[in-house]
């Protein structure tokens, strides 16, 4: 499988992203896709993301403003955020397959796929 992420750019605090995960050598509903953040000088970390029997996660601190749907049409995982926030200022990135436990997270194998990330920086 191939990823691509897209979308992003410099947006003002309080209005909203949408960043795309184009799934490349499969349908989107045969990968389980997850969202990762990557904060200038952070670790990068789980977002949001669906698991391999369809069930969306959403790591806590992205819980009410984050949103990950599936465009079987445009074969793409996209994450929407609304109300931006500076701190959401990162690369964003998308791996497969995601691995999603009960407390919550998804992580990707090291033998799994990650795209190259896209820019979103926010300004307040």
């Amino acid at each position: 499988v191939q990823l691509e992420e897209s979308g992003g750019g410099l947006v003002q605090a309080g209005n909203s992203v949408r960043v795309s995960c184009a799934v490349g050598g499969g349908a989107v509903s045969d990968h389980p896709v997850a969202w990762f953040r990557q904060a200038p000088e952070k670790e990068r970390e789980f977002v949001a993301g669906f698991s391999s029997n369809g069930q969306s996660w959403y790591a806590n601190s992205a819980k009410g403003r984050f949103t990950v749907s599936k465009n079987n049409a445009n074969n793409t995982v996209d994450l929407q955020i609304i109300n931006l926030k500076p701190e959401d200022t990162g690369v964003y990135y998308c791996g497969a397959p995601a691995k999603c436990s009960v407390r919550g997270e998804c992580h990707i194998p090291r033998a799994g796929t990650w795209g190259r990330g896209t820019q979103v920086t926010v300004s307040s």
